[in-house]
């Protein structure tokens, strides 16, 4: 066993000691310690710019959409502490009990929420990762083990050491929060094989890193989803409607996993409303890949190959195709979408129905902007990731998904007879 087993290990014994005190926190004791957290990423700002400042040093020749994620500034940060301020003042789940009933043989029977334990996260160069999966695992009563891409290195590690100081400021486990400093993939892969230690894994990032996770780990895995995500203007679609959402969907942030990335539309009103949505995006810089129906409307756009439709480009890119019917529209985004987030412009109830009931994905909007998928636009305060899987959680993680059950079952002397 080499050095760097042993050290993860370590970090797993030490993070289980942690969660067993954590589970046995008082509401107030979580908030206290949330409530610190918050203060100290506001009074170190400039430590963690300084930090960041580094990273964004070396990832300079990166696509301008990583640099976006990776990029910290004082209204960031002052977010994150908001964020956690938010989680403070959100229900505890594990300080309820959500049923209970007596059964025939007389038994009390209480299904209680219960912390996961131990939490894994490997994800990319997205420092805020790091302060949300910290207030959600510390507010839920778990402990949680980050790994985070060699990208945020340097804004992670100041990231973690602040969080851990406030905690141990307020007498509360400092290995609550730790932090794998060794970004290497042979880490990744020894922390995706810590059974016994790690009780959840949870992968955020682009398709590859998910993939990779979900098919070598033999830690429990919850998927976190790439966004493949569609917007299907129909044939009863408002114009103004459409044009704003799908330019909020791509273009307000195009480098995260709920900007749309396809737009469908209509045959019946594609030559009518098309060129008006393909102007403004392109205004915004919306480099647009059309089928041979959308290039013969809109000429400036180039032409889609088989790739695109499967592509998150988590860029100003976005390809478009004409659809005959709102079933084929259906088809298409459930035969190509990562069950993300997919979204139907539509003034007809009846095809809004069909929308939600048919489209497979983790989030379904009428009307709405796919950028909505977030655990703080959905009441959650931060999220740990947006699950596209269909077991134990699914959509924007907040803090119920990271408990589970446990039944307590009081008697006064009864057996089973039979």
């Amino acid at each position: 066993m080499d050095a760097t087993t042993i050290d993860l290990e370590q970090m797993g014994r030490a993070a289980k000691t942690a969660a067993m005190t954590l589970g046995q926190l008082t509401t107030l004791q979580k908030n206290t310690g949330l409530l610190a957290m918050a203060v100290a990423l506001e009074t170190h700002a400039d430590t963690i710019l300084a930090a960041n400042k580094a990273d964004l040093a070396a990832a300079s020749a990166l696509p301008e959409k990583f640099v976006d994620r990776l990029a910290l500034t004082k209204a960031r940060i002052a977010d994150m502490a908001a964020g956690v301020r938010q989680v403070a003042t959100l229900d505890d789940p594990t300080a309820q009990t959500d049923r209970a009933w007596v059964n025939e043989a007389g038994l009390t029977i209480a299904q209680k929420r219960v912390p996961l334990g131990v939490v894994g996260m490997i994800y990319e160069a997205r420092p805020n990762v790091t302060v949300d999966a910290a207030a959600l695992t510390f507010k839920s009563g778990n402990a949680v083990i980050l790994r985070g891409g060699k990208e945020a290195l340097h804004s992670n590690l100041a990231l973690a050491t602040v969080l851990q100081d406030a905690l141990a400021a307020k007498g509360l486990p400092r290995d609550a929060v730790q932090l794998i400093t060794d970004p290497s993939r042979a880490v990744a892969t020894q922390m995706m094989h810590l059974n016994g230690y790690i009780d959840v894994l949870i992968p955020r990032g682009g398709k590859g890193l998910i993939k990779v996770v979900v098919e070598q780990a033999t830690v429990p895995v919850i998927e976190t989803g790439a966004g493949n995500c569609h917007i299907y203007v129909d044939a009863h679609a408002q114009l103004q409607m459409a044009v704003a959402i799908v330019v909020n969907a791509k273009v307000q942030r195009p480098s995260v996993c709920n900007a749309a990335e396809k737009l469908l539309i209509h045959a019946d009103v594609a030559n009518e409303q098309l060129p008006v949505i393909a102007k403004a995006l392109q205004d915004h810089g919306v480099e647009l890949r059309g089928d041979e129906r959308a290039r013969a409307i809109v000429p400036s756009m180039h032409a889609a190959t088989a790739e695109d439709w499967d592509t998150e480009y988590n860029d100003l890119i976005m390809a478009v195709k004409v659809v005959d019917s709102e079933e084929e529209a259906i088809q298409h985004i459930n035969a190509h979408n990562t069950k993300h987030s997919e979204a139907i412009i539509t003034d007809n109830y009846q095809n809004s129905q069909q929308f939600l009931q048919q489209v497979d994905a983790a989030v379904v909007y009428v009307n709405a902007s796919t950028r909505f998928t977030d655990g703080y636009e959905f009441g959650f305060g931060a999220e740990i990731g947006i699950s596209t899987q269909k077991l134990h959680a699914r959509g924007p993680m907040g803090l119920a998904a990271l408990t589970t059950i446990k039944y307590q079952v009081l008697g006064n002397g009864q057996i089973r007879k039979n």
